[in-house]
Order: C-alpha cells, then sequence, then structure tokens
C-alpha cells in the first residue's frame, strides 16, 4: 500500500512538472507584448479564481479549515509564489530563458531539501542527493553551449531568488497536508494573495492582456499550468517528501527542451542531449519505488529514501 500511495504522488508531481514545462514554449509561441511579470501575474490570479470557484461550487465549507495554525505555511507560500513570479521572469527577461531556468531549477531541489531540513528536521537520503547530483548536473548542460546564452549578474541573482521561493513554496504546501486544512481553499487563496502582489504590473498590462493570442495564453497558464498543475503538485506532496518533490519538479526543463525541439523547431546540441539524458536519469533514480523492507509491507511508511506519507514529515 505504502509503494501504490509513493507510486500516484510521483506520477502527481510529475504531472504537475509536465504542465509546468510548457510555459515557456507557450509563450514563445504567444508573443505577448506585455511585461512578462503582467503574465506571470495574470497567470496565478487567473489559476486561483479557478480554485476558488471549484472550492465555492462544491464544498465552500472547506474556507472554513483555513484556521489560525494554517495561516503562517499559507502566508509563507503566498509570498513565495508572488516572488518566485516576479523573480523568474524578470530572470528570463534579463538573462534569457535558458539561464534563467537552469539557474531557478537547478537550485529548486538544492533549497527545497534544505528548507525540509531546517524547518521539519527531515533527513535527505543517499538516493536524494544521488538523484539531485544528476538532475542539477543535466539542467546545468542544457546551456552549454548556445549563442543566445548570457550570463546577466542581476538576471542570475533573480534567478537564485526563484529558486529559492520555489522551496520555500514546497515546504510551506508540505506543512499544510499536515494540518487537516482544504488543500484545493489553501492553494487557491495562495495564489490570489501572490497575485495581489503583481496587480499593478497585471493592470497596466491587461490592453496587451486582452490580444487574442496573449488571452489564450492567460487561460491555458491559469488553468493548466497553475490551477491543475499546483493541484497535482500539492496533492502528491501527501505523499513524498518534499525534497523528493523538489527534485521530481526538474521534468519542467526537460519538458520544455523536448518542445522547444518539436515544437519550435530548435536543435539539439550536443550537450542538449547529454544533458536531458542526466536529467532524465536523476528523475529515475529519485522516482523509483524505493524497496520495501521485510514486515514494513503494511505498517507506516519509514520515510526512507526521502519519501513520508501524509502523517510522517508533514505533521511533524
Amino acid at each position: 500500500m505504502n509503494r501504490r500511495n509513493n507510486s500516484s504522488g510521483v506520477l502527481l508531481v510529475l504531472a504537475a512538472g509536465v504542465l509546468w514545462g510548457t510555459v515557456g514554449p507557450a509563450q514563445v509561441l504567444a508573443e505577448p507584448s506585455a511585461s512578462p511579470v503582467a503574465v506571470g501575474g495574470a497567470r496565478i490570479i487567473t489559476g486561483g479564481l479557478v480554485l476558488a470557484a471549484v472550492v465555492l461550487a462544491t464544498n465552500p465549507r472547506s474556507f472554513l479549515t483555513l484556521r489560525r495554525p494554517a495561516w503562517p505555511p499559507i502566508l509563507a507560500a503566498a509570498t513565495a509564489t508572488g516572488t518566485f513570479q516576479a523573480s523568474f521572469f524578470g530572470a528570463v527577461d534579463r538573462t534569457g530563458a535558458a539561464v534563467a531556468t537552469a539557474v531557478v531549477f537547478g537550485l529548486a531541489p538544492v533549497s527545497t531539501g534544505l528548507c525540509e531540513r531546517l524547518v521539519l528536521g527531515a533527513g535527505l537520503s543517499r538516493r536524494w542527493w544521488a538523484g539531485t547530483a544528476c538532475a542539477v548536473g543535466g539542467v546545468g548542460l542544457l546551456t552549454v553551449p548556445g549563442s543566445s546564452a548570457h550570463a546577466d549578474l542581476g538576471g542570475i541573482a533573480l534567478g537564485l531568488a526563484g529558486g529559492t521561493c520555489f522551496g520555500v513554496y514546497t515546504v510551506s504546501a508540505k506543512t499544510l497536508t499536515g494540518r487537516d486544512v482544504g488543500m484545493t481553499a489553501a492553494v487557491s487563496v495562495t495564489l490570489l494573495a501572490g497575485g495581489s502582489a503583481l496587480l499593478p504590473w497585471t493592470l497596466a498590462g491587461l490592453p496587451a492582456l486582452a490580444a487574442p493570442r496573449p488571452l489564450a495564453l492567460v487561460g491555458w497558464l491559469g488553468i493548466a499550468t497553475t490551477a491543475a498543475a499546483y493541484m497535482f503538485f500539492v496533492t502528491g506532496l501527501v505523499r513524498v517528501s518534499a525534497a523528493t518533490a523538489g527534485t521530481l519538479s526538474l521534468a519542467e526543463p526537460l519538458v520544455a527542451t523536448g518542445l522547444a525541439i518539436a515544437v519550435l523547431g530548435e536543435r539539439m546540441a550536443a550537450p542538449v542531449a547529454a544533458g536531458s539524458l542526466l536529467l532524465l536519469g536523476g528523475l529515475i533514480v529519485v522516482s523509483w519505488p524505493a524497496r520495501t523492507p521485510p514486515g514494513e509491507e503494511h505498517g507506516e511508511s519509514s520515510g526512507r529514501d526521502g519519501i513520508a506519507e501524509r502523517d510522517g514529515i508533514g505533521a511533524r
């Protein structure tokens, strides 16, 4: 049973990473004239409104589960969500999509593992270290070589901030899964609160976002890559550790690279191919079901290999 739960959690987090991997290619195809921060703000506000509508239509009382003990992680997640949007899209604008993605998602599993260690006291397994090392190395190779890749110190700093925010959000969401709250309601609140911080840029960009292609972009980003992806992610967090989820999120640059080649017509250089294989190997190492020791098949999850059940790491 534990192995089945762990596997479903891995699949849910990977599904979120796959959807997130469409963000960059979709933005390139839509070519919005609005600022990247306006697009990011519209994305999470739309996603938050969609999830809030779902809660109001199905179980409005779940908002009442967001009591005082839940607000510290909710506020932390909301702050991380809004800051991530501004940091990531700002990094893309200053240093290019390739370098920004490599910095943000290369740091994400490291920041998530360290945040989980500091906040929840969780240990980091050898499987996590090995898978994360492969995945981070693969992300680095995805940017080499490339004439369009350029390093801007300000852009790299924004990318580092974005990667740190990803870790803060993941651990905050993991904490919420152990506090008996309505997760759909909680996620909708974090998205709307985070989006409110970007509202000035979003309002300024509304005329540009109202054009047909940018409007379709915001619809896809808000419904698929935010509302659906965030729910896949936090639901998967019930069954896997935050550190594991952080490493699995590296499916995002892998999918983005594949779409850039298949849809945008970009060529795969040798380092990109090697990086993709190394990244894929790291994801397999982390996501492969751990062998359950004899006598533990029907007991509680031991948390081995960085994987925990609902009342494990998140409830500490």
